[in-house]
């Protein structure tokens, strides 16, 4: 082991022996797997490629262009004309906490959606935040209406009501229907994620009145993790721009992300964009534009009424009861009794190079959760899904 040069430390610095590393020096190796679970998916080979570009200064004017051209896309993806479109860097979980730390503010009261894990996830992030928070409990698998939202929202009178469109850990879908006037009555903002549901079924930002988005780059995108595309409407940024309290959070103040990305006219560092993440969300969004929002939905609408049926016949049953409530990205399947769950994913993994999910929070043990998510929902892809499960319950004699 060569010694440590002195003249490379300051004076007076201890230089002992350096400790080996134990990386190889070999070329990464990835196994290829096709990932059927609920997220992440496969990227497409042209977003992958596309993070393979050479990297350019997250200040230089040609990756400013390129930033504009994601929230072209974002604009289109999320159905609003609101200016106040951006990539939070960070998966879903940033999105969520940006949306908490600067909607809501110490003392104020939140009602939360809570039907799952993500439900779970914001009480204790808004009660971290300091907010008065009312979880609106429904059971897994259901959903609420909205009746339950609008006799929440007049019993509390919350400054945010908090939704869940897509709750991956159950499988079920959130309508908003009727939701923004409920709130609109009681001055009450909207907030949804859409992590797991944006793109695979409809969303309109702005005719649904939501004040606040945020989703995930990983699921129906189809791209990498760490990008969560978010949004705010005329009044989700007239509530920050006139908040009491300074946002508690630096890396999430939207005042300052928001002036990265050009929301006020002009352009300030506030961190280092992240370069090769954003070339591939714009390919990503630029494929979406192409096939068109509606092809996309009947698309993944289409797949998983063909995912149910098939496992139907080999006597599998969905998760959520009622056909309204499921959610197509993130199929739930009730496990049977007597069947172990992790042996069939094991299968699926070991013989047939899919994975397949188990329940997450209040499904665990319960369900598996299948994805169709952007470029992996197709059609052979869900044939083979079908037959790794029609294998693995042969092998414990579920199937005769």
């Amino acid at each position: 082991m060569a010694e440590v040069p002195q003249q490379c430390a300051r004076t007076g610095e201890p230089t002992p022996e350096i400790v080996p590393s134990s990386l190889v020096d070999a070329p990464l190796k990835v196994p290829c797997r096709l990932l059927m679970g609920p997220g992440p998916g496969n990227a497409h080979p042209r977003v992958l490629a596309a993070q393979t570009l050479p990297l350019l200064g997250h200040m230089h004017p040609p990756f400013f262009a390129i930033m504009d051209e994601i929230q072209d896309g974002l604009r289109y993806l999320f159905q609003t004309a609101s200016k106040h479109v951006l990539l939070i860097s960070g998966t879903g979980h940033a999105g969520m906490e940006a949306a908490i730390a600067n909607m809501l503010e110490p003392g104020e009261t939140i009602v939360v959606g809570n039907n799952g894990i993500w439900g779970q996830r914001v009480c204790d992030l808004a009660a971290r935040y300091g907010g008065n928070v009312v979880s609106l409990d429904k059971e897994a698998g259901g959903t609420l209406s909205l009746k339950e939202i609008q006799d929440s929202l007049d019993q509390h009178k919350p400054a945010i009501l908090f939704l869940c469109q897509g709750e991956s850990s159950t499988g079920a879908h959130q309508s908003l229907a009727g939701v923004a006037d409920a709130c609109d009555a009681q001055g009450t903002l909207l907030i949804v994620d859409t992590v797991c549901s944006l793109g695979a079924v409809p969303f309109y930002g702005d005719a649904w009145g939501v004040d606040c988005m945020y989703s995930g780059s990983q699921k129906v995108i189809s791209a990498p993790p760490g990008a969560a595309p978010f949004m705010l409407s005329d009044l989700g940024l007239k509530k920050l721009l006139n908040r009491k309290t300074k946002v508690a959070s630096y890396n999430f103040d939207l005042n300052l992300i928001g002036d990265y990305w050009g929301w006020f006219g002009k352009r300030s560092y506030h961190h280092t964009g992240m370069v090769s993440t954003w070339y591939g969300m714009r390919e990503a969004l630029a494929l979406i534009s192409a096939e068109g929002l509606p092809s996309l939905w009947e698309r993944h609408r289409r797949l998983h009424l063909v995912l149910l049926k098939g496992l139907a016949a080999l006597g599998l049953e969905p998760f959520v009861k009622s056909d309204s409530d499921r959610l197509v990205s993130v199929n739930t399947i009730k496990v049977p009794e007597g069947v172990d769950w992790a042996a069939v994913v094991k299968n699926a993994m070991d013989k047939y190079n899919v994975e397949i999910a188990g329940g997450l929070g209040p499904t665990a043990g319960r369900v598996w959760r299948v994805g169709l998510l952007g470029y992996n929902a197709k059609l052979e892809n869900v044939e083979l899904v079908i037959t790794a499960f029609r294998d693995g319950l042969k092998q414990q004699n579920f199937l005769k």
